[in-house]
Order: structure tokens, then C-alpha cells, then sequence
């Protein structure tokens, strides 16, 4: 499923594209299901990372699960056959909205055999985003108060178990229906968006995971008043709020904003997780490759609890 321009969800349509030709250190894989990220539908809609699109048709999606067709060379961990995931990054290369994909060697990881291809293709860019921000930034440890905005989205449910997983107190901002389903994975308070104003009720917060940004009820600017001196207050959807850095400095907090690596190596120490069980991956909805377009409606909605996924290969 390809874009022959931005637009709106219908530009996504049906292609017939050469296979691509793996190089170098590149593993050519069989896809079977495909991811769907914010970025993606940003992307699409013509802001995200469009600018870099080299040229049309150009494939969307960044996180698969999948099959060696072709290894690198002959020794190599994985071979043709072997379950794998991970995360391509697009527009560098094409995405994974299709039958076979070109993925650096650095990476993949081997998929964790308790996961299906559906569960594993939601994990990696929702992932290894709040691994980098939970446990690389923040340094999540025993003691430390972390506020999570947006805590039941694709990153959220994710740094909520990551945070707790490493002895934080979780505090998630989030639905009331969400509110059971984030304390079983780890959350020590849920506050309710709808009903209460989080910082008429929070104070001395060590760090904030902003998933949110200034795009609504200036969320952003409200966690600084919660943090305490020299917190941190990391940033995703920077393009939200272009004064992040002046306004975090008279506030006297330390700010960051934070972009994502396709990091085989961590993603393969989140697997670990996943295989034991103590971390999950929640899968909303699932929508069949040529229906992308419902997909990228369905996520631009919001209020999606986890992942939403494609099923690219009919056999799963």
C-alpha cells in the first residue's frame, strides 16, 4: 500500500512494486504483519517526516514481524526461515506496508515465540520510544515519581510497564475506562483527563513522559508547574511545542525531546521481557493490509488502547 502523494487517508492505495534487493548487511524479509504509529498518518497527511520522501510511490510503516527470505551471509544468527521483528526507517527505505521488506541487520531481533505476528509487529517503534525515554533518559529506578500523559496509547502502555517494571511510581493520565486496565499493568495513580485537572492534584514529580505535547489544553506547559526543581520533562511530539526549551528553562526544569532508534540490540532486551511476561503488548484492532486507510483513520482518532496492527500475510 503506497502513497503516490500526501493527502488524507485515501492516498494510500494498492501498488505493484519490484521486490526490493537486499545489500550489504541487509536481510530481506517476508512480512506478516505491519505495525501502525502516529508518525505514520502524520507522514501521510503530509507533515511528520514527508519532507524527506526522496520520491513516489513511496511505502509507509515502520514496525514489522516477519520471516528471513534471504540472510546476509552464510554465519549469520538468523537464517531464512527464522521469525523475526523490528523497525525500518522510513523514508530512508520503504516501509512495511507490503509483502517483503530490505531491514538492516542492526535492526531486527528475533521475535519472542510466546508473541504472534500481530502482537509482535506493535511492539517496536512504541517500544523502544518509551525504553529510550523510561529507562535510558529518565533512568527509571526505585523512588522516583513519573508522570505519563497519554499512558494508555502505544508508547504509554508501554513506558507505564517499563517504569514500573524498574520500581518507579506511575502516575498515568487516561480515560476513565482505561483507568483498571493501567494499574494492572503497573500505574500507581490514574487520573482521570475528563474529570480532573492534573496539576491541581500532583506536585513534586521527578520526571514527565509527554505524549501529548501543546496540541491539547496546553497539556505540555500545565506538567511544568508539577515537576519538581530540575526535573525533567521529556518531550515526543515536539513539533507541539516549538518554545519547549525557553519555557522549561524559566520554569527551571531540564527538558528533552526524544526521537527514536532502530536498535536491534535493546529491542532484543525488550523481547526478553516479553517472552518472560513481564511486559505485554496490547493489540486494539486489526485491519488487513488494503485497509490501511481505516487504519490511519482509526489512529488519527485517538483513543486507541495500545496497537493497532496490519495483517499483510493472509495465512496468519
Amino acid at each position: 500500500m503506497a502513497i503516490a502523494a500526501t493527502g488524507g487517508p485515501e492516498v494510500l492505495t494498492l501498488s505493484e512494486v519490484p521486490r526490493p534487493t537486499k545489500v550489504n548487511s541487509e536481510v530481506l524479509v517476508r512480512v506478516m504483519a505491519a505495525g501502525i504509529n502516529p508518525i505514520d498518518a502524520k507522514t501521510r497527511a503530509g507533515a511528520g517526516v514527508s519532507a524527506s520522501i526522496a520520491g513516489y510511490p513511496a511505502i509507509l510503516g515502520q514496525d514489522f514481524s516477519g520471516v528471513i527470505v534471504e540472510s546476509p551471509y552464510e554465519a549469520y544468527q538468523f537464517r531464512p526461515g527464522d521469525e523475526i521483528f523490528g523497525m525500518v526507517s522510513v523514508p530512508r527505505m520503504d516501509g512495511t506496508y507490503a509483502e517483503y521488506v530490505t531491514v538492516p541487520t542492526v535492526s531486527v531481533a528475533r521475535k519472542p515465540t510466546r508473541l504472534s505476528h500481530l502482537e509482535a509487529a506493535g511492539v517496536p517503534t512504541a517500544a523502544l520510544t518509551a525504553w529510550g525515554m523510561v529507562v535510558e533518559i529518565a533512568k527509571a529506578h526505585e523512588g522516583q515519581r513519573i508522570l505519563i500523559h497519554a499512558a494508555a496509547g502505544g508508547v504509554g502502555h508501554f513506558a507505564v510497564q517499563f517504569a514500573s517494571y524498574f520500581g518507579a511510581h506511575v502516575v498515568a493520565t487516561g480515560s476513565q475506562r482505561n483507568a483498571s486496565w493501567l494499574r494492572e499493568l503497573g500505574a500507581s495513580e490514574v487520573i482521570d483527563y475528563s474529570s480532573t485537572c492534573f496539576e491541581e492534584v500532583l506536585s513534586g514529580i521527578d520526571v514527565v513522559i509527554d505524549l501529548i505535547g501543546n496540541v491539547h489544553d496546553d497539556t505540555g506547559t500545565r506538567s511544568l508547574s508539577v515537576l519538581r526543581p530540575g526535573g525533567l520533562l521529556i518531550n515526543v511530539p515536539s513539533g507541539s511545542w516549538p518554545t519547549l526549551m525557553a519555557d522549561a528553562e524559566d520554569a527551571g526544569i531540564r527538558a528533552t525531546t526524544y526521537k527514536v532508534a532502530a536498535d536491534g540490540a535493546t529491542l532484543a532486551i525488550i523481547a526478553r521481557l516479553l517472552e518472560s511476561g513481564d511486559v505485554h503488548v496490547n493489540v486494539d484492532q486489526v485491519f488487513d493490509l488494503e485497509q490501511v486507510a481505516e487504519a490511519h483513520t482509526a489512529i488519527e482518532g485517538g483513543h486507541t488502547r495500545g496497537k493497532i496492527v496490519l495483517k499483510v500475510a493472509g495465512e496468519i
